[in-house]
């Protein structure tokens, strides 16, 4: 990012020669409007974005394009960019499409690696560029995705690991790196695994609660069917927004008793939140979601949100707010006026996965508390977006709605990429992580 100088501390740094005077740092202008719909092209670290609900287009304004990525191998000349003050480093490769990651309290690293259905453990001494330790954690999961070790604090207990169809846990203590015991089953079946696989999960700052995402069967509902025993029935027995048949339970934010007993809804109508997160000081959850595809380049927005306990956002009736799907057009006036507007406004189809907030103290101090989330990219969308990691700003603990771009380069060009980014983590020592897919990389960024 670059900074400048005001006229007036100008004028105090040539008036006071030698002494020192604190610059204030200007940030750069966000792009809005149409100028927030931009591509990769335009993606740089610094570059800052604030889409808002009133520039949306109109469904249809743009064809629906299907302009998936050819993932190749690494190029010996890609660079990653990042912002000044900052470097990236290559901390781990080989891995098998590494998904989700945590980190332990003793700080080593929980990957998920949900094709081959396993846990991979990394360990690295703190300011170690590189792992010293390498392993598998657990095998026979069934694409697993989120990880979460309980109860919070210093001495968990347990590691569980959301399966596509259950939550697991294994008992757990300070530097497994295997199991002691074979896993517990917590919640026996979640919906099936069509359509959206990912399972994220946390818990309550007062481990009193567990919370499970689980994302929609399909694009937009469309073989949900009708409601059974009809809509007045179903809409005052269930949820505000509660879908049902093939999506019933999806597109939700479920929640549990950390044992899995007393199950509940959270917060409905969120397409496919795959990153759930907990802000360390706030307390509050956070979503980051996919929305749904095929109304052109720039609707749906992906975005990342606080979630409130009884909110409902919108799929597959409406979306950001009172905007009705061209689908369902009629079908739910009750609720129209219930619906909650996201905090960020992402741009459509950049596929917002992993999402972490910066607790460490090895960054700047206006990082703290920010968020970071994994951009995997579009497919369709004609100009390609995405492929990168966003800071999600904050202020006094509330996002602003403004997004920046910190890690950019995965894009060799408009039809190949070498990285997916997926996971995000902070590391023992304060370095970001970063987990991508396309070929199996794991980076660590540092200030």
């Amino acid at each position: 990012m670059e900074s400048a100088y005001n006229h007036i501390e100008i004028g105090l740094v040539l008036l006071l020669g030698a002494a020192f005077v604190t610059p204030a740092f200007a940030q750069p202008a966000p792009l809005v409007g149409a100028a927030a719909f931009g591509d990769w092209r335009a993606d740089k670290p610094g570059v800052i974005r604030l889409i808002r609900p009133e520039d949306l287009p109109k469904p249809g304004a743009t064809p629906s394009a299907a302009n998936a990525s050819r993932v190749v191998r690494r190029p010996p000349s890609a660079t990653l960019q990042v912002p000044a003050g900052f470097k990236i480093e290559l901390f781990a490769e080989g891995l098998s499409g590494p998904r989700q990651m945590r980190v332990a309290p003793n700080g080593d690293i929980f990957i998920a690696e949900t094709g081959p259905g396993r846990i991979r453990v990394l360990r690295a001494a703190d300011g170690g560029a590189k792992p010293s330790v390498d392993q598998i954690y657990a095998g026979g999961l069934h694409q697993p995705f989120g990880i979460a070790f309980f109860p919070n604090g210093e001495n968990p207990q347990w590691v569980y690991v959301a399966d596509t169809d259950r939550v697991v846990r294994f008992p757990y203590r300070n530097g497994d790196l295997k199991p002691t015991d074979k896993p517990e089953i917590v919640v026996a079946k979640l919906p099936h695994s069509y359509g959206h696989s990912t399972r994220d999960i946390a818990f309550t700052q007062d481990n009193k609660r567990m919370l499970v995402s689980v994302g929609s069967e399909s694009n937009d509902a469309e073989g949900m069917g009708k409601p059974p025993d009809g809509l007045p029935s179903w809409a005052g027995q269930h949820p505000l927004g509660a879908s049902w048949g093939s999506e019933s339970d999806r597109a939700d934010v479920l929640v549990f008793d950390p044992d899995g007993k007393n199950p509940g809804v959270f917060a409905t109508g969120i397409r496919n939140c795959v990153g759930l997160a907990v802000h360390p000081k706030t307390g509050d959850f956070y979503c980051s979601t996919n929305e749904r595809d095929g109304l052109g380049d720039n609707l749906v927005p992906d975005y990342v949100t606080r979630i409130r306990e009884g909110a409902f956002y919108g799929w597959p009736w409406y979306y950001i707010g009172g905007n009705e799907d061209p689908h369902y057009t009629g079908q739910r006036p009750d609720l129209k006026g219930k619906v909650t507007v996201p905090d960020v406004l992402l741009q459509a189809h950049s596929a917002s996965l992993g999402l972490t907030f910066y607790n460490g103290n090895a960054f700047p101090a206006e990082y703290a508390g920010d968020g970071f989330a994994a951009e995997h990219g579009s497919w369709n969308r004609s100009l390609r977006t995405g492929y990168k990691v966003i800071r999600i700003r904050l202020k006094d603990g509330v996002p602003t709605g403004e997004y920046q771009d910190f890690v950019t380069g995965f894009v060799i060009n408009d039809t190949e990429v070498w990285g997916r980014p997926v996971g995000v983590a902070v590391a023992h020592d304060g370095a970001l992580l970063i987990s991508e897919d396309g070929n199996g990389t794991i980076w660590r960024i540092t200030h």
